[in-house]
């Protein structure tokens, strides 16, 4: 089997609920890629790169794009069996870009899965649940509405919470998890989540001020170095997010003991294959951690659900998806639902979802014979 031709499409994905505040970009709508890969008996595959605006990491939109045009014109005719093939190919056109390369790499995996009538889960090493867990995030907002936000949430069934500060003043921030904290106590599991808006000394100051709240704090500072400076300076579980910008820095996290735990972005690491190596990582050292990605419709949204399945639940921090955030879905007859704070495993060979291509339009690049 080998790949035939690749199809780009651009989606649009409005945020709905009013605009998505972080501590450092605040996103009305988000512009997602989509990857077919279609193979020469006929079969296709579909990946998804949706980062969430420009700032939050160095990934955008149209830099995926310029990426793939790079890089999608040597893959043809290239076996679609093997990721690893393809994986050498991509690198051979075109150094980093990681994000844009993640794309090519769940479509592969998902024609892999239909080709050989098997589960994304399956290829990944084998599910060990058919409902993974997920989590709410809130935005940055009023201390009072995230409060409100969480008890909902938590009624909602939803079992762990990621409160967003940064972007307030210090006393605001630390209001907002105590507020947090009345509302929903022990019923859940919560993360508060800086987004690399806090210097070392804010952080510090921060975690004293939430003094007897058990949460964990997820990437607080903006660099690795910074991060790792709080170690032994605060009083709770530190994961890292962005810092995590490759298998090299997951290693590093793990080998200093700087990271209790970790917020990992399958576009971020290069795509699922690279991103049940870090799952494997963590394993060995038994560190929890999440299987997310910035933002996206239901493709990138089933790859997290399956690498999240193969994951022991004891170390299992859940699964984000945008579903709640966006209107539609690409598979309007097998949508990934987040229900009750937990999404079902997608059935079906591969993802288990099929775009519905009359909905994308016209691809916005080919590349193939």
């Amino acid at each position: 089997m080998r790949i035939e031709h690749i199809n780009i499409y651009g989606v649009v994905l409005p945020v709905v609920g009013g605009p998505y505040r972080m501590a450092s970009a605040t996103v009305n709508g988000l512009d997602s890629t989509l990857v077919e890969i279609v193979a020469d008996n006929g079969l296709s595959g579909w990946g998804e790169t949706c980062p969430i605006g420009p700032v939050y990491q160095p990934h955008h939109a149209l830099g995926a794009r310029a990426a793939l045009e790079e890089i999608c014109p040597g893959l043809v005719g290239a076996d679609a069996t093997s990721t690893r093939t393809v994986a050498i190919r991509m690198d051979s056109r075109l150094t980093g870009h990681g994000y844009a390369k993640a794309a090519v790499d769940i479509a592969l995996m998902d024609l892999l899965g239909r080709h050989l009538g098997v589960s994304v889960g399956t290829l990944l090493g084998g599910a060990v649940t058919d409902r993974v867990p997920s989590y709410y995030s809130t935005i940055v907002g009023q201390p009072d509405d995230t409060a409100r936000i969480a008890r909902e949430k938590v009624e909602k069934g939803y079992p762990r919470l990621q409160i967003k500060v940064g972007g307030k003043n210090l006393e605001q921030d630390a209001e907002t998890v105590h507020k947090v904290w009345e509302a929903v106590g022990h019923r859940v599991r919560f993360a508060v989540d800086g987004n690399r808006g806090m210097t070392a000394a804010y952080a510090l100051q921060f975690d004293l001020l939430c003094e007897g709240i058990p949460f964990v704090l997820e990437q607080p500072c903006n660099t690795m170095e910074e991060n790792q400076g709080l170690k032994g300076r605060i009083r709770r579980p530190l994961y890292l997010d962005e810092s995590t910008e490759d298998l090299n820095a997951v290693l590093r996290a793990i080998a200093t003991g700087m990271a209790d735990g970790f917020g990992f972005k399958v576009t971020r690491l290069g795509g699922l294959t690279k991103a049940a190596v870090a799952r494997d990582l963590c394993a060995i050292r038994s560190l929890p951690h999440s299987c997310d990605d910035a933002w996206g419709g239901d493709v990138i949204a089933a790859a997290c659900v399956h690498l999240g399945s193969t994951v022991e639940p004891r170390r299992f921090e859940g699964a984000w998806i945008a579903q709640e955030y966006i209107e539609g879905h690409y598979d309007r007859e097998n949508p990934v639902l987040i229900e009750g704070g937990h999404i079902k495993v997608p059935k079906g060979p591969g993802l288990g979802v099929r775009p519905d291509k009359a909905s994308l339009g016209n691809p916005i690049a080919t590349y193939g014979r």
